[in-house]
């Protein structure tokens, strides 16, 4: 399993928004980059909207960023497209048989280890920027 693709595709939305100061981000334009339909880029808007990292207005194409990107961390997109519920970023079995000694505990054991696991990243996540994003991006694209 793997954290699903809205949270790599929503940090691809909001930088494009950041870098295309010159163009409108339309959900069509943003589609295009990401090389997907533009329903999804939309679907993707709205939430990231629903957590005021975007503004769109009704009517009018484009969107712009709410927040400086510097006050945008790789956390609040994580939130933004629900890619995973709180403490669920890993999944236990269920139901393992309760007369093995091993499937007994199984779960008892392995799930504080799980939710430190997903803790780390989630520190992680809040300490990286989309400013970082934008700049790591700018700078490669000026080594071509």
């Amino acid at each position: 399993m793997s954290i699903s693709s809205r949270f790599s595709v929503g940090i691809h939305i909001l930088t494009l928004i950041e870098l295309n100061t010159d163009g409108v981000s339309s959900s069509e334009f943003i589609a295009s980059s990401v090389n997907t339909n533009p329903a999804v880029i939309r679907k993707l808007m709205g939430m990231l909207k629903k957590a005021n990292l975007i503004v769109v207005q009704p009517g009018i194409a484009g969107a712009k960023l709410a927040k400086k990107p510097s006050e945008i961390t790789l956390f609040d997109v994580y939130k933004a497209v629900n890619v995973v519920q709180e403490k669920e970023l890993f999944s236990l079995h269920e139901h393992p048989n309760p007369k093995c000694t091993v499937g007994k505990n199984i779960q008892n054991t392995i799930e504080p280890i799980f939710l430190t696991a997903q803790n780390a990243m989630e520190q992680v996540l809040k300490g990286v920027t989309l400013e970082a994003v934008v700049k790591d991006i700018s700078l490669k694209e000026s080594l071509i």
